[in-house]
C-alpha cells in the first residue's frame, strides 16, 4: 500500500509542475491548493529538497520549485524516495540478506514478476505524463 506521505509528495510535485512559470511557490500556497497541513507538508518538502528534487528559498519571495523539467521526474523515483523500496517481499529489497530458501522457493518467480510489473509501471510515467493525462 502506498502511504499518505508518498501520495502527498506526488501531489506536491504535480502542483509545482503545474506552476513552474510562477517561480518559487510559497509553502502556504501549496498547502492551501492541496488541502495538506503546512506542518506535514514541511516534512515532505524537506525530504524532496534534501534529495535535490526541489529547490527551496527562504524569506520574502521564497518558496519551492522543481529542479528539472516535469518530463524528467519519474513517478517511481518520487514514490520510492518517500516510501523506500516497493518490493512486495523483503527478500527482493535492495539491502536484503541472501535468503537461505531461494533455491527452493516456489513463489520467488511470482514475487519477482510482480515486482517487475510494479517497477515498470511506476518508472514508465513522468510528472508531465500525469499532467497531460498521457500515461
Amino acid at each position: 500500500m502506498i502511504s499518505t506521505k508518498a501520495r502527498y509528495a506526488l501531489r506536491v510535485m504535480i502542483d509545482l509542475a503545474q506552476h513552474t512559470a510562477d517561480g518559487y511557490i510559497p509553502l502556504k500556497d501549496i498547502a492551501n491548493r492541496q488541502g495538506i497541513s503546512e506542518k506535514y507538508l514541511e516534512i515532505i518538502l524537506k525530504t524532496l529538497v534534501k534529495e535535490r528534487m526541489l529547490k527551496g528559498l527562504r524569506g520574502k519571495g521564497g518558496g519551492y520549485m522543481l529542479t528539472r523539467a516535469p518530463g524528467e521526474y519519474i513517478i517511481g523515483e518520487i514514490i520510492e524516495l518517500t516510501e523506500g523500496s516497493m518490493a512486495p517481499v523483503s527478500c527482493l529489497t535492495p539491502d536484503a540478506e541472501p535468503c537461505p530458501k531461494k533455491e527452493d522457493c516456489i513463489t520467488l518467480r511470482l514475487w519477482q514478476k510482480y515486482d517487475q510489473i510494479t517497477h515498470d509501471f511506476f518508472y514508465g510515467i513522468t510528472l508531465e505524463d500525469l499532467i497531460n493525462g498521457t500515461y
